[in-house]
């Protein structure tokens, strides 16, 4: 419908801020006026941070993280899925993606427990002893997680993009067909703006990235991941060192069918490292362009399944 207003909502969760817009439909079916989609959208948020929150003691992920080795936990259907792209993106990526740093993630003070001073040897070996995906027993078709013991999830690289697919399917059981969803700058699209025009999005690009030009995709069925150390710094945990990432992209976007998927592997390719994410995305065929510094200017690498998107 051509004449269609856009409605825009916001909200916040999981320390970040969500954002909606979607072009009213011909049709309205109950639940599909702008309170009734804000009120789904802030409920399928709050289900989100209620399973995988790392910083709430009551949530599904913290009482795991808290189980006693050797005790399985059947986990509720999100949180099931989240584990099953993690272990898959894990296992492709070599560990690169990484959920089991939640001990490492806290020691250098990005979790619950604040700001502390940087950990000696021994605390730091204790915890990395204590992760690594491949301790992680998992039964898919039970949604059954075995803790062996120590071991702390923490799933802030996967779950805002998990939480944004969540979105999207209540925004579609509510009778919407054309939106945009983001939460903490990860975007899913799906159909066009009433005025024909797709969902433009730009690729996150560091304010002082002089040289490189801006990217602009269309958001049709398509989602967008960036990951990267320009924001905050380098708050991302190296699995292999247990220490914050050094050296690896300053930006690593991914475009994929699903914005978990591209949350993941957007996470996978920043800990990767700049000599390793472009072969790791040219692998698995992902749609990527990744940004470093070279000295007083930037390089970027944009892989061949990005490029035909652009060609075509």
């Amino acid at each position: 419908r051509p004449d269609a207003p856009i409605v825009t909502l916001a909200g916040e969760t999981m320390g970040t801020v969500w954002r909606v817009r979607y072009a009213e439909p011909p049709a309205p079916q109950p639940g599909s006026d702008p309170d009734g989609v804000a009120r789904a959208v802030q409920a399928v948020l709050d289900r989100v941070t209620r399973e995988m929150s790392h910083w709430s003691p009551a949530s599904d992920l913290s009482r795991f993280n808290a189980a006693p080795a050797g005790e399985w936990m059947t986990l509720p259907e999100g949180f099931a899925h989240v584990i099953t792209v993690a272990l898959d993106i894990a296992a492709k990526s070599d560990g690169a993606f990484d959920p089991t740093l939640g001990r490492l993630v806290d020691l250098w003070g990005h979790g619950p427990p604040g700001p502390c001073p940087p950990p000696d040897d021994a605390t730091l070996a204790a915890a990395r002893a204590s992760a690594g995906w491949r301790r992680l027993a998992w039964d898919a078709t039970t949604r059954r997680l075995r803790q062996p013991g120590g071991a702390a999830l923490d799933l802030s690289g996967i779950a805002k993009g998990h939480a944004v697919d969540a979105v999207a399917d209540a925004l579609r059981a509510a009778g919407l067909r054309h939106f945009l969803v983001e939460v903490g700058g990860e975007l899913a699209g799906a159909g066009i703006k009433p005025n024909g025009d797709p969902w433009w999005v730009d690729l996150e690009t560091p304010p002082d990235a002089t040289g490189i030009a801006p990217l602009r995709v269309a958001l049709h069925g398509l989602s967008i991941a960036t990951s990267g150390d320009y924001v905050r710094g380098d708050h991302t945990i190296d699995p292999r060192t247990g220490r914050p990432l050094a050296g690896g992209p300053a930006a690593a976007s991914v475009i994929a069918s699903s914005t978990i998927a591209a949350d993941g592997w957007a996470t996978a390719l920043a800990v990767a490292g700049r000599d390793h994410a472009a072969a790791l995305a040219m692998t698995h065929g992902l749609a990527a362009r990744l940004l470093w510094r070279d000295g007083d200017g930037w390089r970027e690498m944009v892989t061949p399944a990005l490029a035909s998107m652009l060609d075509g």
